[in-house]
């Protein structure tokens, strides 16, 4: 069965809480994110998961929790502390200033006890965060303090966000687009516009419209929900034809004047008249021809982009002026990631621009199995599409049971096989 599809409907904006609330909502499995969350070295932390009300809507209210003793012991005081910018984008109560780095953000994800796919989005939404950041304040990423983004309650939103996306174990996520009030804010760096800067910048780096709402004055869109907006987002239409499975109510905690939610959707695919599953995503294509760098220098950048969240690269040989022999590069990849990959590609290669191309993509329904063979486990992706199914052991999993086992690489990938057809 094809994982679902997520819909984050943003007609009020959307914050961290908010989304860790409807997370739960949908179904997330609460006592395995409390296990998460007490792995972390970020202190005595609790979170409350209630149900609660806007404006006559029901849904979940997410709260972090933290004794006001251990905040003062903290950080000296015990005065409120407010996420970013120092106004309380996500509703959480203070718990005082904390400067971090970026890579002390890291270390405190790497030493949670959950799965790498969590920890890797986890990481993916505080680097939106950052870079957003860097450009505001015109200071390089790792440089930047999270003096008020890296403070508990955000960590925890931010986690929290990731290992319920992977319980939930979804194939993609729908954004469209996101609700956004007006007026200013006031900060740590005096008074700001709404949006303020960080969020401006998330969502024209990651193309997410804003919706400004004249009428209501006050922040709806907060720079950690639209960093984790940007980092699932896939798709930003809806499939043609599909059917919703559950329906998840996360609550903010400002008074608007109207319902303050955010409504999280699973929705199951299907097929249209002709049996053909419509497209469900789209992607950016990166190129750029490049006649003066060395094939060692490629061959590096190629396993650098794809460590960097590529999800293709590849060369083809092409002519350039005056007959010139050189190499076409194309990187494909999640609109989120393109900042980050051109980064990568002029840092590394020796191109003056690019190119990028938005692209709808037709991808066959996949899931992964495990078969299970006297060398170890082997992962199978399953591909399956209008009656067509096709069956593709994973490289790295059948390279690593052919050296333990010392048996062929070939033999190992067609008793894969053979597990998961019979």
């Amino acid at each position: 069965m094809a994982r679902p599809i997520l819909y984050l409907e943003g007609s009020s904006g959307i914050s961290g809480d908010m989304t860790a609330a409807a997370l739960l909502s949908l179904g997330a499995d609460e006592s395995r994110l409390r296990q998460v969350l007490r792995s972390l070295d970020i202190g005595p932390v609790d979170i409350a998961v209630s149900l609660k009300s806007s404006h006559g809507i029901a849904g979940t209210d997410f709260d972090v929790r933290i004794p006001e003793n251990a905040a003062q012991a903290a950080h000296g005081h015990g005065h409120g502390h407010e996420e970013h910018h120092g106004h309380n984008h996500d509703g959480h109560e203070g718990h005082g200033h904390v400067h971090r780095h970026l890579e002390d953000i890291h270390r405190i994800i790497d030493a949670g006890r959950m799965s790498e796919r969590a920890r890797l989005l986890a990481k993916k939404i505080f680097r939106i965060v950052a870079e957003a950041e860097s450009q505001a304040h015109g200071i390089p990423v790792e440089e930047i303090h999270f003096h008020e983004v890296g403070a508990v309650d955000s960590i925890v939103d931010i986690v929290a966000a990731a290992v319920c996306i992977d319980d939930l174990d979804i194939g993609g996520c729908v954004v469209r687009g996101l609700t956004e009030g007006s007026g200013t804010v006031f900060c740590q760096h005096g008074e700001l516009p709404v949006p303020v800067p960080a969020v401006v910048n998330i969502a024209a780096a990651h193309r997410i419209p804003l919706n400004i709402r004249e009428d209501i004055a006050g922040e709806m869109v907060t720079p950690t929900g639209i960093a984790i907006a940007a980092a699932l987002r896939t798709a930003n239409h809806l499939p043609g034809n599909f059917i919703i499975q559950r329906t998840g109510i996360g609550l903010g905690k400002r008074d608007f004047g109207r319902p303050n939610i955010l409504r999280a959707m699973l929705l199951e695919e299907i097929p249209d008249e002709k049996g053909t599953a419509a497209p469900t995503d789209e992607i950016t294509v990166i190129e750029s021809n490049i006649d003066d760098s060395t094939g060692e220098v490629l061959g590096f950048v190629m396993e650098k982009l794809l460590r960097g969240g590529a999800l293709d690269v590849h060369y083809v040989p092409c002519f350039m002026k005056k007959n010139r022999p050189g190499w076409l590069l194309r990187v494909l990849a999640a609109h989120e990631d393109v900042p980050r990959l051109e980064s990568i590609i002029f840092r590394e290669t020796t191109t003056i621009g690019l190119r990028r191309l938005r692209m709808a993509r037709t991808c066959m329904q996949r899931t992964t199995v495990k078969a299970a063979l006297p060398e170890g486990e082997v992962q199978v992706k399953i591909c399956t599409l209008d009656g067509v199914t096709r069956c593709h052991p994973e490289y790295e999993s059948v390279r690593e049971a052919a050296g333990k086992s010392g048996r062929p690489f070939l033999e190992i990938y067609e008793a894969a096989l053979k597990a998961v057809q019979h």
